[in-house]
């Protein structure tokens, strides 16, 4: 394994949980120094971030606020969970429904909302998470969260039998459960609804394109192929703006000090004059400091 790591990043198959992918993968890479950035549900399959290695202390730094997904939403059916492995709560013929109608809800849910979390989300209540509540049979209440649905579109309508399925695409804020959009919108049609698939096609600036799956992970690492699906030059790259800056400040933040201001924003990378990704850094007064080290002044 390079000792500077990297990105790697999984398309999941369903029935896995993040954890699962996790424990698969320092397997496969024979090293223990793997997390994620974000999870997905058992259910959920696409794009799954992780950092191997050194790139597991630029997780915490990335900024994945903007998330992607395609999904099946099936309209005459609500269920405890929001999707299809939960109990049927209710059955409501939905045959009826026209598509205008169907889409001035789903205009309604697009923009900036409050939304109520699916009850067996990971938010915790009273220091317990909300799906271990619901799961020991008590009734969970969450209040309402202010998120972005940048995209909420139905691009095919299927009728099967009493319901409708809509195959959709949802572009979102972090925070934003795709399934409550399928109960929402089952609501406001007054039939119910729920989520029979989920798809997340991109986190952030990474998407299916940069991932493989668990057996393509395997067969790169048996056969030798570098595994990770970008390295730390790359990831930084990718994820963050970037700063030029010449040998001597290259010089100045692998030894621990600080470069004047460049007015950027936010976490940004330093590119030495190589090309090379030299640390991500943040903005205060008179200070551009480092917050991470990306390649240390022996590698």
């Amino acid at each position: 394994m390079d000792g500077l790591g990297g990105l790697l990043v999984i398309d999941k198959a369903g029935g896995w949980t993040s954890h699962d992918v996790v424990a698969k993968c320092r397997r496969l890479l024979h090293t223990k120094k793997i997390g994620h950035a974000g999870t997905l549900d058992p259910m959920a399959t696409g794009v799954l971030v992780l950092g191997v290695e050194r790139a597991t202390k630029l997780l915490g730094l990335l900024t994945l606020t903007t998330k992607a997904y395609t999904a099946t939403i099936r309209l005459g059916q609500a269920t405890s969970t929001d999707d299809a492995e939960g109990e049927v709560l209710t059955t409501i013929p939905s045959g009826h429904l026209v598509d205008d109608d169907i889409a001035a809800r789903t205009a309604e849910l697009t923009g900036d909302i409050d939304q109520v979390p699916a009850t067996v989300s990971a938010i915790k209540v009273n220091g317990e998470r909300a799906y271990a509540r619901h799961r020991a049979g008590e009734e969970v209440q969450l209040a309402p969260r202010p998120v972005t649905v940048s995209r909420f579109d139905v691009l095919t309508r299927r009728d099967v039998g009493d319901f409708v399925d809509l195959d959709v695409v949802v572009e979102c804020s972090s925070g934003t459960y795709v399934r409550a959009l399928a109960r929402d919108l089952g609501a406001a049609l007054g039939v119910g609804g729920h989520l029979t698939a989920l798809r997340r096609t991109r986190v952030g600036p990474f998407t299916l394109e940069h991932a493989r799956t668990l057996d393509e992970l395997a067969a790169a690492a048996e056969s030798g192929v570098p595994p990770l699906s970008l390295d730390m030059d790359a990831a930084v790259r990718t994820a963050f703006p970037l700063r030029d800056i010449d040998e001597k400040q290259a010089d100045d933040l692998r030894n621990g000090r600080w470069l004047e201001p460049a007015g950027i924003a936010g976490v940004y990378a330093a590119i030495d004059p190589e090309g090379r990704s030299i640390a991500l850094l943040r903005e205060s007064g008179k200070r551009a400091a480092s917050v991470m080290v990306v390649r240390p002044s022996n590698l």
